[in-house]
């Protein structure tokens, strides 16, 4: 009987990150008491509320962050308007994802098209109108591109210290590829940093300048002409 439940939990949660929610359970005809019992016996292991783990095949790193992601998709449509996911991971957890950086302040954070309040414990909704350009998918997760990610740090007024750091660590990596792009979602926070209004290219130069990366690519760059001090 176990193993029954078992390769139907399997087959509800598609094998993704070996966690499963209680709706996917019951969408397979397992009831929330059946979920106890299994964790009762260890073949499951609750993660957070209404979340089970089946096997440790999800990063412990990244545990908390999947598991909320799943907690907030299951009541909502899979895309906005706009065509955009309607959960996207953003600020210090899409660094987290793009292996740029941690989560300093301990909250999850996810941009939602409209206002929405979640009783969920560790997790920050933004409201944002997201175009299917600025999110990528990573782990299976959608989530603002690095571009956006990095935009989305000043944006949030996340310490420059901070964004120097995930900023030279995305160079590094090869994983900003767009600087119009990253000048572009930067535009609108140049007035606040002292420079011409809507100026996203001179706000690119001045991070990059903090970051110790002293090459700006020329308009249209693959991200091939960065250098370090």
């Amino acid at each position: 009987m176990t193993s029954d439940l078992i390769a139907r939990l399997t087959e509800a949660s598609g094998n993704r990150w070996g966690l499963v929610t209680t709706a996917q359970a019951e969408g397979a005809g397992i009831s929330r008491k059946q979920m106890s019992r299994l964790a009762s016996l260890g073949v499951v292991v609750r993660v957070a509320q209404g979340v089970y783990r089946m096997a440790p095949a999800c990063d412990p790193r990244l545990e908390g962050l999947v598991a909320r992601w799943l907690m907030l998709t299951a009541p909502v449509e899979p895309t906005t308007a706009t065509g955009a996911p309607s959960v996207v991971t953003a600020g210090e957890s899409a660094a987290l994802l793009h292996g740029i950086g941690t989560i300093r302040s301990g909250n999850y954070e996810f941009i939602v098209p409209e206002r929405r309040r979640t009783r969920l414990s560790s997790v920050v909704l933004r409201a944002d109108a997201l175009t299917p350009g600025e999110v990528t998918v990573v782990d299976r997760i959608p989530t603002l591109t690095v571009e956006r990610t990095i935009a989305d740090l000043v944006t949030t007024r996340t310490p420059l210290a901070w964004v120097d750091r995930m900023l030279r660590e995305a160079v590094r990596q090869k994983k900003l590829l767009s600087t119009d792009k990253f000048a572009q979602y930067l535009a609108p926070q140049a007035s606040e940093h002292g420079l011409p209004l809507g100026d996203g290219r001179a706000l690119a130069k001045l991070l990059f300048q903090r970051a110790g990366v002293i090459t700006i690519p020329p308009k249209n760059s693959a991200g091939k002409a960065f250098s370090r001090v």
